[in-house]
């Protein structure tokens, strides 16, 4: 597995918010389950240029850190549900905020430029 020459700082709030959701698609999937969309496959309808794996990982991840859980439903074919943690609805706050933050940028016609 592949291991960073540079330790991640965790010493500090910010850090360790950022290791828990720091990822491309993280808070959207936060807000997304909070929302009421549980199934993988709605997920990723709901991040189209999201691929599938990239969301996978990425809800793995979430689910090591205890913001979500994952159900599994014994059976065929099987069904798995995500659903927010304690600590995940903890987030909510700072999720809601970024949503209305990036909203009122947009609404100002700011030009958020593209790195691709």
């Amino acid at each position: 597995m592949y291991e960073k020459k540079n330790p991640k700082d965790l010493s500090c709030g910010i850090g360790v918010t950022l290791e828990i959701i720091g990822g491309k698609w993280k808070p959207c999937l936060i807000n997304s389950i909070h929302k009421g969309i549980h199934r993988p496959s709605e997920l990723a309808r709901q991040n189209p240029t999201a691929s599938k794996r990239v969301l996978s990982l990425q809800l793995k991840e979430l689910e090591e850190h205890g913001v979500i859980r994952k159900v599994i439903y014994p059976v065929l074919p099987p069904k798995v549900e995500y659903f927010l943690t304690g600590l995940g609805e903890s987030l909510l706050p700072i999720v809601d905020l970024m949503e209305t933050w990036g909203e009122d940028v947009l609404a100002k016609g700011v030009v958020v430029k593209k790195n691709r």
